[in-house]
């Protein structure tokens, strides 16, 4: 073996020297800050703290957001005063249709009782013995009282008849298009409450062809 090729097979036990670089700002020795130093880069371990303004910040702002107990509170106190104001609603909407039922309940029922005295009126008109005098100053300021609070009368010769509120006392044809032949009594409305339906006698109505031949009879 020639000492060439043994210097080449002999590992090298040399080593590059080691430097190491102060990066400390304050010079150890004089205390005196250093210019001219490299600012260290952060350490980018597992725990270190999001950058502000880097999306693990904001992600983590988001979640402790909506983490937050205090923000739950309030939709669940938000939520519960909807529903309450919601249920008095209902309420008050219920209160005051069953007081104005109890009203209409009310007015029915008085002049329910006051009809006799209102046909007794009108037969009185028909006879001609509300023409003049103090009966029929009686009579109008008794209708006005009745029209004020929605009274109305309904029933006439030529209506169409109408089993809801006619009560047909004679019937005279088939039946095929029936009409109020005859007003014995008439009905009476409180708004769309019927106090009582009209007396009637009912007939057929009479056909425009039928007109022409009956007078040529």
């Amino acid at each position: 073996m020639t000492p060439r090729e043994s210097d080449h097979d002999l590992p090298n036990t040399e080593q590059e020297p080691v430097t190491f670089v102060d990066k400390r700002k304050i010079d150890p020795e004089t205390g005196e800050p250093r210019e001219g130093d490299a600012v260290p880069e952060p350490f980018a371990g597992t725990g270190a703290a999001p950058q502000p303004g880097s999306v693990d910040s904001e992600e983590a702002v988001e979640a402790e957001v909506e983490e937050d107990p205090r923000d739950t509170q309030v939709a669940e106190l938000t939520s519960d005063l909807q529903r309450l104001q919601a249920e008095y609603a209902n309420y008050r909407r219920r209160t005051d249709r069953d007081k104005q039922s109890v009203i209409d309940n009310a007015k029915a029922s008085v002049v329910s009782q006051l009809l006799p005295v209102l046909d007794d009126l009108e037969r009185a008109r028909q006879h001609g013995d509300l023409e003049t005098g103090p009966l029929k100053a009686v009579a109008d300021k008794l209708a006005g009282v009745f029209t004020n609070i929605g009274l109305a009368t309904f029933g006439a010769v030529g209506d169409t008849f109408d089993p809801a509120i006619h009560e047909a006392v004679s019937h005279e044809g088939d039946g095929s298009q029936p009409v109020v032949g005859i007003l014995m009594r008439p009905g009476y409305k409180l708004g769309d409450r019927v106090l009582r339906t009209a007396m009637v006698g009912v007939v057929d109505a009479v056909q425009e062809s039928d007109a022409p031949a009956s007078e040529e009879q």
